[in-house]
């Protein structure tokens, strides 16, 4: 007989996610992604300014802030084919850039590394000294000294012993799942609180770029609000410039020598879930960092693969391939939206129709497809594309990647491995590393043409009358990310955002075919059914944020059984 599991909500940052999982034998059987929250943003756009709209678009979440700003000051100048300043480019690259890596530190650390590391035993059972001499034979990182270890573990073990575990409470520590050994443990919990204090330091950049963060508020539809005096104090120097250049290099450092190196040795001692989670097989990513003021170069490629078969790496060039824009389009069979359609962004309606009595639609999330099939969109799907596109530092990262693998496990690994639960995690750090190196490339970039006399970084927009449309299409932490912007006489006609969080955490489509949450569920063990640690460990790969997927909340319904999620 079939248990039913209900793990609401399942996100450890940002909620509104419900997952329903039937199991039978130890395994799910079949598996719901529920969206309890409508979002409403492009309700709110109508007949705004579009120069207005990436001001209200990135409120839309307080984690994914920057990157719903970029794409909507993108879709605006795509709709008026606006060439923005070079300078411009490279400063809002380096937000993005600056804003993943934060992102990613957060989410291996703070939001995922305690679905694999027993807290609980690394601050009873580990030896800090053997902790400390391991950590320094797989990495040269400076701060994994005996001393650290020992005042990492003295600070968890007062905190076991006070009873108030804070960010650790309810934790399912001693789950037959977790299988790190003790001082493994300790290595990932240290690297956890460090882990705080990079993040903090790589959102400097963001801060000294945008700012604010979060919410930046230096974007502008024809460039940025940064100017550019060298001899001004009151603006972007080159002092300013040099101390954003100590903060990548010191980030580089962190991703190189600790996130890198951690991925690989928990992925290492995990290898069956680097089979668990698969989907369908169809990736999609854009590109990303453009280099140019139309976006039609980028540093980092995107495209399209089908069915798991790289030779079939179809690229998306620019920011105006009709390949991306023609064949993007969501469903409302399965959402609680007015009507049973699927069609274009641009011609998209977002009428709340909420129907509590049961039948087919259960979400608030819209269900995307890319040529009428569902697709991962994600760290997975953007390694994969630049390995096929033959982009040289993903290729050299990714090959350290599963070398270091083997080397700690004594198996060999292929990018086979990537399109699992793990293999989030290990694509996610592969990119943390590509988007460093292009980081530093674009602080580069913004120097010599500064250098060459170019001060210049917004170009001012022209709204002609009639109807104009456009689509900003940005690679995000969490993957593709597109915004859609109708614009009629100076004003919006119609918005809509395709996000993430959407393509991944999405209901049934059109053809009623699972979400992707839904299918990668589907196979995954789960040894007690009251703690679902592997349910967790399947959602959390993917780094679910509702907010921006969701497009109310009911109080009713009878769940079998409440699990806290920490």
């Amino acid at each position: 007989m079939s248990k039913q599991i209900v793990i609401d909500p399942i996100t450890r940052i940002e909620g509104h996610l419900r997952i329903e999982c039937a199991v039978e034998n130890g395994q799910v059987q079949d598996a719901r992604s529920i969206g309890t929250m409508w979002r409403g943003i492009e309700t709110i756009l109508k007949g705004k300014d579009p120069r207005e709209a990436w001001l209200i678009v990135q409120r839309i979440c307080g984690v994914c802030t920057t990157v719903h700003a970029m794409a909507s000051v993108r879709a605006v100048e795509n709709a008026l084919d606006l060439e923005i300043p070079l300078n411009a480019q490279y400063i809002r690259n380096m937000i993005v850039g600056a804003h993943c890596l934060a992102d990613n530190i957060i989410h291996f650390y703070i939001l995922s590394a305690v679905d694999w590391v027993d807290i609980a035993s690394a601050a009873l059972k580990a030896d800090p000294r053997s902790a400390a001499a391991l950590a320094q034979k797989l990495s040269p990182w400076k701060d994994n000294s005996a001393q650290e270890f020992k005042e990492t573990q003295d600070k968890l073990k007062k905190l076991i012993e006070s009873g108030q575990l804070g960010p650790f409470a309810s934790g399912y520590w001693g789950h037959p799942a977790m299988q790190l050994d003790p001082d493994v443990n300790l290595i990932a919990a240290v690297h956890y609180f460090q882990a705080l204090e990079y993040q903090r330091k790589i959102n400097k950049v963001v801060t000294i770029l945008g700012s604010k963060t979060p919410h930046i508020q230096n974007l502008a539809v024809g460039g940025v609000a940064n100017p550019i005096n060298l001899d001004s104090p009151a603006t972007l120097t080159m002092e300013r410039l040099y101390y954003i250049k100590t903060l990548i290099d010191e980030i580089q450092d962190f991703v190189q020598q600790v996130y890198l190196v951690d991925v690989a040795t928990i992925g290492a001692m995990y290898p069956e879930w680097c089979s668990y989670g698969k989907g369908n097989g169809n990736y999609l990513s854009v590109p990303e960092m453009p280099t140019d003021g139309k976006g039609m170069r980028f540093a980092m490629p995107g495209g399209y693969i089908k069915g798991g078969d790289l030779s079939s790496f179809r690229p998306i060039s620019t920011s105006q391939d009709p390949y991306f824009s023609d064949n993007v389009k969501e469903s409302v069979k399965h959402s609680y939206y007015a009507g049973d359609w699927t069609r274009h962004p641009y011609v998209e309606e977002t009428e709340p129709q909420f129907n509590d009595k049961g039948g087919d639609k259960y979400s608030w999330v819209k269900s995307p497809s890319f040529l009428n099939e569902p697709a991962e969109v994600g760290p997975v799907a953007s390694v994969l594309a630049m390995n096929a596109a033959r982009h040289a530092p993903t290729i050299r990262h990714s090959r350290w990647m599963l070398e270091k693998m083997a080397a700690i496990s004594g198996n060999r690994q292929e990018l086979d491995i990537l399109p699992s639960t793990m293999g989030r995690h290990i694509a996610r750090s592969i990119r943390a590393a590509v988007v460093q190196e292009s980081l530093a490339e674009q602080w580069q970039g913004l120097i010599t043409n500064i250098s060459s006399g170019d001060y210049t970084t917004f170009n001012p927009p022209h709204f002609p009358e009639g109807e104009q449309r456009g689509v900003g299409i940005h690679e995000a932490p969490r993957g593709t990310l597109s915004h859609w912007i109708v614009i009629e006489n100076g004003k919006i006609r119609n918005y809509q955002a395709v996000v993430p969080s959407t393509w991944l955490a999405c209901p049934r489509g059109t053809n009623d075919e699972p979400g992707y949450y839904e299918r990668c569920l589907v196979g995954n063990p789960v040894a007690d059914p009251e703690k679902p640690l592997e349910i967790l460990r399947t959602i959390h790969s993917f780094d679910p944020c509702m907010a921006c997927a969701v497009h109310l909340l009911t109080p009713e319904g009878g769940p079998l059984s409440t699990i806290k999620v920490m």
